[in-house]
């Protein structure tokens, strides 16, 4: 009877042993597992995203408005904003290829993070980095930088629709303005011709007094001129994700490159220490053979 306590005493402290194992196993893997995670490259694939995803979502519905009060309070006649509208569409089309195009350069660049940061946690050991690999490195740099360059003109040209919404916002600001002294509401107006959206020869062209005031208090105003200026915050933080993958590459660039050199040189190093054995061993032998 004493035995079989025995017996299950130590069944049981062996299983808890066995758990324990099993649970320091899970823990140093899972640390291991998030060692190996390239946050910089995450969290700068998370920017970039938010920001395309905001550019080219708001700015899609903001030109939709846009055309839509254009259509409504500046140019009655549909062959004056022929091209205009043909532009818009042009635009929105080009918004499509923008949102896929940098949801698949992400992913390549979170994987190629994924890789780097491989690269580097395992210096010491079997894996060695390829000519291949450092060039698509090298490539990724280029394009980034090429990327970025391309979307600080775009973060540019989305402030100027952001400008116009502007003007006239405060423009309907100053007319009801309690403080201004206005002789003629009528005479403030805003012509929006002069911007060049739409031809000199468009009727009416501009708005003013209490159409003016009007548009203002219009859905489609009041949506577009903050989507405007949400696409530009989006433009903006994804040009702030680009800078921050630029500087990412750039230094999983360098160390794969000190990595290659650090394989060349342990390779050199251990094919010197061959020599030199194969040399003590021939000497020994040579010794052994004349005694």
């Amino acid at each position: 009877m004493q035995n079989m306590k025995n017996i299950k005493a130590y069944s049981t402290a062996l299983q808890t042993v066995t758990s324990v194992c099993v649970c320091a196993g899970c823990f140093e893997c899972c640390i291991k597992c998030l060692g190996g995670v390239p946050y910089a490259s995450l969290v700068a694939t998370i920017l970039c995203f938010c920001g395309v995803a905001l550019f080219c979502g708001c700015g899609h519905v903001a030109l939709t408005g846009t055309l839509t009060i254009l259509e409504n309070h500046f140019s009655k006649i549909t062959a004056d904003h022929a091209m205009l509208t043909d532009i818009i569409q042009l635009m929105q089309y080009v918004i499509y290829g923008i949102a896929s195009f940098f949801f698949l350069y992400g992913i390549i660049l979170l994987a190629e993070g994924f890789y780097t940061t491989s690269a580097v946690k395992e210096l010491h050991s079997e894996f060695k980095t390829t000519v291949c690999g450092r060039c698509i490195s090298g490539m990724f740099v280029f394009l980034t930088y090429i990327l970025g360059i391309a979307w600080l003109g775009v973060f540019g040209f989305s402030a100027v629709p952001v400008f116009l919404f502007y003007n006239m916002w405060s423009t309907c600001a100053a007319m009801r303005s309690p403080m201004a002294n206005l002789t003629s509401i009528d005479s403030i107006c805003v012509d929006v011709r002069q911007y060049g959206i739409i031809p000199w020869n468009a009727t009416p062209g501009k708005a003013c007094g209490s159409t003016l005031g009007d548009i203002c208090n219009t859905s489609e105003f009041y949506l577009s001129y903050h989507l405007y200026i949400v696409a530009c915050a989006g433009a903006g933080a994804t040009v702030i994700a680009l800078i921050h993958y630029l500087m990412i590459l750039s230094a999983n660039w360098a160390y794969l490159k000190d990595a290659s050199h650090l394989h060349a040189y342990q390779d050199i190093k251990m094919k010197e220490e061959r020599e030199l054995q194969d040399i003590q061993s021939r000497s020994k032998e040579c010794l052994n053979s004349y005694s």
